[in-house]
């Protein structure tokens, strides 16, 4: 049976995320302006594709995601919080940490979806007030950070990178403590984040937290 994937146009607008196929792709095509992609964050709905594509936008079935309130912190974690060797702060160099994401390298991926179109769609998110980073610093050293889009009081993180052991973590660690979010979008599944606490939910649990959260 062939598959059913919607052909966006110039219209603001998204198939139900519940007609993604298995492995969550939903649509191809539409652009990234601000508008598509908030439209699109606000209904579980976010673009990933390589640069030789057009524009995939996906809907998991299930989504990955931390509850603030639960995050795991290892004793040896905690130790490296309380040292003082990082500095954290918030959306004080959001182009540099998208940079650093699509520049980091990553075990089984050939290249990065964090292209020049990619790097260009967020930062104009990060100018309107609806993107941001978390950056972590050592001897005023960039080593550390992530960034993503907040829907409401959720917070749905696109990509992290880490050029120290335990740099992304404490980026991690400060966002759950900094009170703003009720909520962690993490997208996919990694042992990584796993140990942390983090969880998969069914999309209809995510898309309740999603709406009924507050900014």
């Amino acid at each position: 049976m062939p598959l059913m994937i919607f052909r966006l146009d110039e219209r603001l607008v998204f198939p139900s995320p519940a007609l993604a196929e298995d492995d969550g792709l939903l649509a191809v095509g539409g652009d990234l302006s601000p508008g598509r992609l908030l439209l699109a964050y606000q209904n579980g709905i976010f673009p990933w594709y390589s640069a030789d594509e057009p524009i995939l936008w996906y809907s998991p079935h299930e989504r990955f995601v931390l509850y603030p309130e639960r995050l795991k912190i290892s004793k040896s974690m905690r130790q490296v919080l309380r040292s003082g060797k990082f500095t954290v702060t918030s959306n004080k160099c959001f182009n540099e940490v998208i940079e650093a994401c699509s520049a980091i390298e990553r075990q089984g991926q050939d290249g990065t979806w964090i292209n020049d179109e990619m790097k260009a769609a967020y930062n104009r998110l990060h100018q309107l007030g609806h993107a941001h980073s978390v950056e972590v610093w050592k001897n005023d050293e960039l080593v550390g950070g992530f960034y993503g889009v907040q829907v409401n009081s959720v917070f749905c993180g696109e990509s992290m990178f880490s050029k120290v052991s335990n740099a992304s973590k404490t980026a991690l660690v400060w966002l759950c403590q900094a009170g703003r979010y009720s909520l962690i979008d993490c997208q996919v599944y990694t042992e990584h984040l796993a140990s942390l606490g983090t969880e998969m939910i069914c999309r209809e649990e995510y898309m309740a937290l999603l709406h009924d959260s507050k900014p």
